[in-house]
């Protein structure tokens, strides 16, 4: 992969929007203007990022170790800094898991592994925001 194959194009669109053109030319339009919130601000695609790159993670390895799994959700929650830039100081992660017989030590293996080893989100995010990862098993009968 070459430099230009990992480039992102962010275009004004005027009145507070902006159209992101991600590097496999996937379109997202982002807003700027809090009042009107007509799509999201890139601080909260931030969420969103470290939130999908750990549920890909996760969701593998417990398919991988056979876990039976009818539903997953991660919450993202951000706390953010009072002086600007107003960066993320921490964010907290709460895996979401309904199933059958779900292990909770498979779960906090995967958790574990998408952490330390796998999730170059939050491997980017770490220097500088206290990531907290948490979950739920929500058992749902045979």
């Amino acid at each position: 992969m070459t430099e230009e194959d990992n480039k992102a194009l962010i275009h004004y669109a005027g009145n507070d929007f902006f159209i992101g053109l991600t590097p496999t030319k996937h379109a997202l339009t982002l807003d700027t203007d809090h009042d009107r919130s007509a799509a999201p601000t890139p601080m909260e695609l931030l969420l969103i990022a470290l939130g999908s790159c750990t549920a890909v993670d996760v969701i593998s390895i417990l398919q991988k170790k056979r876990e039976q799994v009818t539903d997953y959700k991660v919450e993202v929650r951000g706390e953010r800094q009072t002086d600007h830039p107003r960066s993320f100081k921490r964010m907290e992660v709460t895996h979401i898991i309904t199933g059958r017989n779900v292990s909770p030590k498979s779960v906090a293996q995967a958790i574990e592994l998408s952490e330390t080893k796998y999730c170059s989100v939050a491997a980017t995010l770490r220097p500088t925001v206290e990531i907290v990862s948490r979950y739920d098993i929500i058992e749902v009968p045979s």
